[in-house]
């Protein structure tokens, strides 16, 4: 079987968000696939550093620039073992698009490991996936999980919540839950 993971991204998806899976996850041996509607292989994304900084909701600042390794055009899904979903502002626009949208909706039909984090949940409830579902999202996000027939689970920035194929998280301190899971889900096992 493949091990190849895609991964969707937009303009200000969230640096850590981004970097940190794209990292992990190549150095467990997996061939991530970046990709962007309308970018193509060498494009980049700009991403965004969101911190938690004592305000009522987080700060953002410009984070680095992502290189676009895969042409959107060309992907099937059937190609792929799971999808990674960053959050930041690049759901917002992700969601925009039918191809975006038809991606998430075959991994989810083919049942397929699926990890969301932070805002990423927009993206899930904009492809109608996530009724009767639990999944966790930046606060700010519970309204799109609840509208969407999901259960919206609240649980600290450092956790993430596993149902079924769906392993989802509040944001990037959930990293080592987040990753952890998504890799279980994926059926690898790590050992020391």
């Amino acid at each position: 079987m493949s091990k190849q993971v895609l991964m969707l991204v937009g303009d200000y998806a969230e640096d850590y968000e981004t970097m940190v899976p794209y990292q992990f996850l190549t150095g467990l041996g997996y061939t991530v696939h970046a990709v962007c509607p309308d970018k193509k292989v060498g494009d980049t994304i700009a991403t965004a550093i969101h911190d938690f900084e004592g305000d009522q909701t987080y700060s953002e600042k410009r984070g680095h620039n992502f290189a676009i390794n895969y042409d959107f055009s060309t992907v099937n899904t059937n190609d792929y073992v799971g999808l990674v979903i960053p959050g930041g502002r690049s759901p917002e626009y992700l969601r925009m698009n039918d191809r975006v949208i038809e991606i998430v909706r075959e991994f989810d039909a083919a049942k397929k490991p699926i990890a969301s984090v932070c805002h990423g949940a927009q993206l899930l409830a904009a492809a109608d996936i996530l009724k009767g579902r639990l999944c966790s999202a930046y606060p700010a996000c519970a309204a799109e999980v609840k509208l969407a027939g999901g259960q919206y689970a609240d649980i600290p920035v450092t956790d993430a919540v596993t149902d079924g194929h769906l392993v989802t998280a509040p944001a990037w301190p959930a990293h080592p839950a987040w990753m952890a899971q998504f890799i279980k889900a994926l059926g690898a096992t790590i050992t020391l």
